[in-house]
């Protein structure tokens, strides 16, 4: 009777994520069709722009944060409407303009299996036989594109059609939530120039670069419209911070897990590419504190390396399991899971609203082979 309740439950799960999916969908793709009309009347040169911008948003990407914003808006017991999803839809945008100047800083080569932007604009540049630099003209077109996305999410949401009462309360959390991620793609930039490397300062730079901006933010923007008198500092968003903040910080870890030993077909990106780009996660600082002289030596002079082969990466990859600094992590991500988990079951926070909450605990969370769960799979999100 147990199970077949628990079956019944997360059915219902499932569909509500999927239908929240596809709203997010719509909206995405109606909002961007009437801005392909707006920018392709203004030269013909924009129509690639317009085609770059539609693919990047409308054929890939999980909508975590949209799904996390819906998960905080249902918290309050509240049911959407088709503005309120638009409005969440919107944060889609912002997630663009990061990973698009991301790119750009980490030089990578692709995303989600695809060019990255500043790629497929340097490819143009050289198929429409251009004069000058393609890779300058990538970087450009790819800054000026991330900057249309970050504008087309105020446009979006302005546009949203929430009450102006919503929208002046959550334009208070949306703000925070974009200065918090400059402020951590900055320290991320910055720590990379550092000679000495601390696991606690790449544990602060995950909670803002990633951490906040991808679950604790969009439940707060979601509660938000939602309840506008939240934005003053309520005890419910500090609520909704205790599950947020933890599994943000396993949700960033666990990015940096896969960023190392992940699956190129799923995380969308060459095998070992934080290795070459040298990205200084709390995984390769905990592997510099604990791995042995000659381990250190080569992990020092490797990392950040455009040119490491493959032997070179599982070299470094070997380094990194034999330094204990894995196992470490994994624990840790453990124990961040199970606090977020303890969060839910507060009695501020709907009933309606803690199997949902529970499930993308676990999608965002429990995303390789090793740990996939049945609450990941049928929720779809997985790398």
């Amino acid at each position: 009777m147990a199970s077949g309740y628990r079956y019944a439950v997360m059915n219902e799960v499932d569909s509500l994520a999927k239908s929240v999916r596809q709203q997010v969908q719509t909206e995405l793709s109606s909002f961007l069709g009437q801005q392909r009309s707006y920018i392709t009347d203004i030269a013909p040169e924009l129509v690639p722009v317009a085609d770059a911008m539609e693919e990047y948003l409308l054929e890939g990407g999980k909508r975590l944060r949209p799904l996390f914003a819906y998960a905080g808006f249902i918290a309050t017991g509240a049911t959407t409407t088709l503005a309120d999803i638009r409005a969440m839809a919107s944060l889609e945008l912002l997630q663009a303009c990061a990973l698009i100047h991301d790119d750009v800083m980490d030089g990578s080569d692709s995303r989600r299996g695809r060019p990255s932007i500043h790629r497929r604009f340097e490819s143009n540049h050289v198929n429409e036989k251009l004069v000058g630099d393609p890779v300058k003209f990538g970087a450009s077109a790819a800054i000026l594109l991330g900057d249309l996305a970050l504008v087309w999410s105020d446009q979006m949401l302005h546009s949203s059609g929430i009450s102006p009462e919503s929208l002046l309360a959550v334009l208070r959390v949306h703000d925070e939530m974009r200065v918090e991620l400059m402020a951590g793609q900055f320290l991320d930039v910055r720590e990379a120039g550092e000679n000495k490397h601390s696991v606690a300062k790449s544990l602060q730079i995950a909670r803002y670069k990633s951490g906040k901006y991808t679950i604790e933010r969009p439940l707060h923007f979601g509660a938000t419209i939602a309840r506008p008198e939240l934005a003053d500092g309520s005890e419910f968003l500090v609520q909704l911070s205790r599950y947020g903040i933890p599994l943000g910080e396993a949700f960033q870890m666990r990015d940096d897990i896969l960023g190392v030993f992940g699956n190129p077909d799923e995380t969308g990106k060459p095998a070992g590419d934080d290795l070459r780009e040298g990205k200084r996660t709390a995984l390769i600082a905990l592997a510099l504190e604990k791995a042995d002289a000659s381990g250190q030596e080569k992990l020092s002079q490797l990392l950040g390396s455009p040119d490491l082969s493959q032997s070179d990466v599982d070299a470094l990859r070997t380094i990194i399991k034999e330094s204990g600094a894995v196992a470490e992590i994994e624990s840790l991500i453990e124990r961040l899971f199970q606090e977020s988990q303890k969060a839910i079951d507060s009695e501020a926070i709907a009933d309606s609203a803690k199997e949902f909450l529970t499930a993308l605990a676990h999608s965002a969370v429990k995303r390789s082979e090793e740990h996939t769960s049945e609450l990941q799979s049928r929720l779809q999100i997985s790398y």
